[in-house]
């Protein structure tokens, strides 16, 4: 029975990991061409990963029981799909595909509400809002989300995808509210996701002022 939990547990972190591990590499890649470039960009792969990790890092919240997950996932999936429609790649994926990704967090939700009887009291019933620490991280996925209603309100404002400095001073503070919050919860995932994001973060605001000082 214990081998059998372990694998279990074991399982679910690897498929949190994996998620955040995509999640993860499309900063580094984001840095890498914005170092490159000298100015922050955003380059198509950023969220064509961002996409791809946001739906398995659904499915972790989703077994772990995590509402601050689900909503932060859920709401952040489509945005993705408007930044590639904004950078015209969007219909480079092949129909097939672009349906199923569509219908991808729908379907899971769907299940969520109606396919699974106790699903929705254990994830309320794991998710006590009263209690500071949980509301804080809240908090901070919800300004994680806001983050890319924010980048979204940019870009269609300028007609293309961009990664405005309100994104990553958002992201800071978000990420500092969930390491707080991850401790919290004894959550490895969150844990290391977050303490190298803080610093891919903070890297795209100096590199955000330092292309400014450049064009003066």
């Amino acid at each position: 029975m214990y081998i059998m939990e372990f694998i279990q547990q074991y399982w679910i972190y690897g498929l949190g990991f994996f998620a955040q591990s995509l999640f993860g590499a499309r900063l580094l890649v984001q840095l890498f061409y914005s170092e490159k470039q000298g100015k922050v960009v955003s380059p198509t792969i950023f969220w064509q990963l961002s996409l791809l990790a946001s739906f398995l890092f659904l499915i972790y919240g989703i077994i772990r029981n995590d509402i601050v997950i689900i909503i932060g996932q859920t709401l952040s999936y489509f945005i993705y799909v408007r930044n590639l429609q904004l950078k015209n790649d969007w219909t480079k994926i092949p129909l097939v595909l672009r349906i199923v990704l569509l219908l991808l967090p729908m379907v899971t939700l769907t299940w969520i509400i109606f396919g699974a009887d106790q699903k929705m009291s254990q994830i309320f019933s794991k998710n006590d809002f009263t209690n500071p620490i949980i509301f804080m991280g809240a908090i901070g996925q919800l300004m994680l989300n806001l983050r890319f209603i924010h980048q979204w309100y940019y870009s269609e404002k300028h007609k293309t995808s961009i990664l405005p400095l309100g994104f990553w001073i958002i992201s800071t503070g978000a990420s500092i509210l969930i390491l707080i919050y991850a401790t919290y919860r004894v959550d490895p995932v969150l844990l290391v996701a977050q303490s190298m994001g803080i610093v891919v973060y903070i890297r795209n605001i100096v590199i955000h002022f330092k292309g400014k000082t450049s064009a003066l």
